[in-house]
C-alpha cells in the first residue's frame, strides 16, 4: 500500500475534528489473528477504517463496504472479529458536578478526561449558585456526579443528584461519589438512567478513577453510541456491540500497555482543533508524600488543550506563546500564518515555506501542551518542613515520548527532530523559564500507523498481541540528548 498523501491526511483530520458542523466518525480496527504454528507467534493484520458520514448517514453501511473490500483481498476477514472505538458526533461530552471545586469537582474533571471525554462543564454544589443549570447548559452526553468520601456525610452527593433531577435532566448519569449515599441517590434518580460506580475520591488524597472510567465506558456505548443515530434502528444493537469505548479512552489504555513494556510514556497528539497529551508515569511515593496536593496524581492521565491546534485553534496557539519564545519577526510571521489557517481551516501547504509554518505551529502547540501537562515543581519550606509545590505531572524521567498527528505522521523527513525535539530535554525547560517537569532524556518515536488505538482495543481480549504490537511501535525510536 502506498503512503497516504500528506494533504489527504490533514483533510481527514479536519473532517474528523469538525464535528460541530458536519461529521460523525467511527474508527474501527479489523483484527485478523493468524496463528503461525511453526513460530508459535500471533501475527496481526490491522486495517484501520475511518468511516465518516454526514449527519443522518449510516456508519455501518460504510463499514459493510470497507469490510467487503477487505474480504476480497483477505478472505479470512469474513470470519474475523471486530473491535472498534468511536468518537461519534465529535466524541463524548462530559459535564462534572461535584460537591466543591478543589477536591471532588477537580477529581471528577481528571477522571472525565482519562475516560476519553471532552469536559464541557465543571460545577460544584457548594461553589455555584445554580450548578445543575450550568451543567445542562453545556449540553453534555453524560453527567459525572461526584461528592464526599466513603463513609462521610451523604448530603453532598444526594443534593447533587436532587439538583440534576429538579433541572429536568433525562440523560445518563454516572454516580462516582460517597458509596454510603448510593441507595439515597438511586432513589432520587429513579426516573433518570444512571450507573452507580466506586467513589473517585474514597478518601482525601486518593484518586481512584478505574471504576468510574469503566462506568463511563458502559454509558458511552449503551446511551451515547446508541443515541447518536449513526445507523438504522434495526442495526443499533449491532453497532453498540462493535464499539468498545470512546477513542481517547481506548488510546489511553493502549498507552498503559505500552508503558508496561517500555516504562513511563507520554503521547502528544497535535490536531486541528486540540492538542491532547496522554501520560502513564509511575508516581514516586517519596515525592508524592512531600507534594502539596489535595487530589492525588494517578499513574495514567490525559489533558486536552482546546486552544492549541493547527487550524481552528491556530491563532490562540500563537497568542498563548511567551513573547520571548520567538523573535519579533518570527512571531509576526507565525501569527499571520495562524490567521490564514483559522480563517480557512481547509488550507493545505503549497510549498516548503508553508510547510515550515505548519511545523512551527505544531512545535508551538506541542511544547505548550507538554508544559501544561507537566507543570512546574519547586521546593518550599512550610510548617511541616520541606514541601514540593507541584502544578502538574512530573515527566522528567519519562522513558519514551510518542508523537502523533498528521503533521508528524506524514511530514517531511526529519519532522520529529524539528517539532518534537525542541520541546524536550533540560534545555527546553530552561528556555521556558526553568522549573518545568519536562521529559529530560527520552527516546522519541512517531506513531505513523496509529497503532495505539489498536493496542487499547486488543488489551483485554488479546493481551499478548497488544503487547507485541506496542513493542513494535518502539522500533526505530531515537534519543534526545
Amino acid at each position: 500500500m502506498s503512503e497516504p498523501d500528506y494533504r489527504f491526511t490533514l483533510a481527514n483530520e479536519r473532517t474528523f475534528l469538525a464535528w460541530t458542523r458536519t461529521s460523525l466518525g467511527l474508527v474501527a480496527a479489523a483484527l485478523f489473528v493468524l496463528h503461525l504454528i511453526e513460530r508459535d507467534l500471533v501475527s496481526l493484520l490491522l486495517a484501520f477504517l475511518l468511516l465518516l458520514s454526514a449527519a443522518g448517514g449510516d456508519v455501518l453501511a460504510g463499514y459493510d463496504a470497507c469490510r467487503a473490500a477487505l474480504v476480497a483481498s483477505h478472505p479470512r476477514a469474513a470470519d474475523a472479529s471486530l473491535l472498534a472505538c468511536s468518537s461519534a458526533g465529535g466524541g463524548l461530552r462530559i459535564a462534572v458536578l461535584g460537591n466543591e471545586p478543589l477536591v471532588t469537582a477537580e477529581a471528577g474533571r481528571r477522571v472525565a478526561l482519562s475516560s476519553g471525554g471532552h469536559v464541557v462543564a465543571v460545577a460544584s454544589v457548594a461553589g455555584d449558585a445554580d450548578p445543575a443549570a450550568d451543567v445542562l447548559a453545556a449540553t453534555p452526553d453524560v453527567v459525572l456526579l461526584t461528592g464526599g468520601t466513603d463513609g462521610g456525610n451523604t448530603r453532598a452527593l444526594v443534593d447533587g443528584a436532587a439538583a440534576i433531577a429538579r433541572a429536568g435532566w433525562t440523560g445518563p448519569v454516572v454516580v462516582a461519589g460517597n458509596v454510603s449515599a448510593h441507595a439515597e441517590v438511586a432513589a432520587v434518580l429513579a426516573g433518570v438512567p444512571h450507573v452507580l460506580a466506586p467513589n473517585v475520591v474514597p478518601r482525601i488524597g486518593v484518586l481512584a478513577p478505574d471504576g468510574a472510567r469503566a462506568a463511563v465506558r458502559e454509558v458511552f456505548v449503551s446511551h451515547v453510541i446508541g443515541g447518536k443515530r449513526l445507523t438504522s434502528p434495526a442495526r443499533r444493537r449491532e453497532l453498540e456491540a462493535l464499539v468498545r469505548g470512546a477513542t481517547p479512552d481506548v488510546v489511553l489504555r493502549g498507552v498503559e500497555v505500552l508503558a508496561e513494556e517500555v516504562g513511563d510514556v507520554v503521547v502528544v497528539d497535535v490536531g486541528g482543533a486540540t492538542t491532547d497529551v496522554h501520560a502513564v508515569v509511575e508516581v514516586d511515593p517519596e515525592q508524592s508524600g512531600l507534594a502539596r496536593e489535595v487530589v492525588a496524581t494517578t499513574r495514567a492521565g490525559r489533558t486536552v488543550e482546546g486552544d492549541l491546534g493547527m487550524r481552528w485553534s491556530a491563532v490562540t496557539t500563537v497568542e498563548r506563546l511567551d513573547p520571548d519564545e520567538l523573535a519579533p519577526k518570527a512571531y509576526d510571521r507565525l501569527a499571520a500564518a495562524a490567521r490564514r489557517r483559522t480563517d480557512d481551516p481547509a488550507h493545505l501547504p503549497v510549498d516548503d515555506a508553508d510547510l515550515d509554518d505548519d511545523e512551527a505551529l505544531a512545535r508551538a502547540a506541542l511544547s505548550q501542551a507538554l508544559r501544561r501537562h507537566a507543570g512546574r515543581a519547586r521546593v518550599v519550606l512550610g510548617a511541616d518542613g520541606r514541601v514540593v509545590e507541584r502544578s502538574g505531572r512530573d515527566l522528567r524521567t519519562v522513558d519514551l515520548v510518542v508523537g502523533s498527528g498528521g503533521v508528524l505522521r506524514h511530514g517531511r523527513p526529519g519532522v520529529a527532530d524539528r517539532v518534537l525535539a525542541p520541546a524536550l530535554g533540560p534545555d527546553a525547560a530552561a528556555r521556558a523559564g526553568g522549573g518545568w517537569q519536562l521529559p529530560e532524556h527520552p527516546r522519541v518515536v512517531v506513531d505513523h500507523d496509529y497503532v495505539l488505538a489498536a493496542v487499547g482495543l486488543l488489551a483485554d481480549a488479546h493481551p499478548a498481541a497488544a503487547r507485541a504490537l506496542a513493542r513494535g511501535l518502539v522500533t526505530g525510536a531515537t534519543g534526545i540528548r
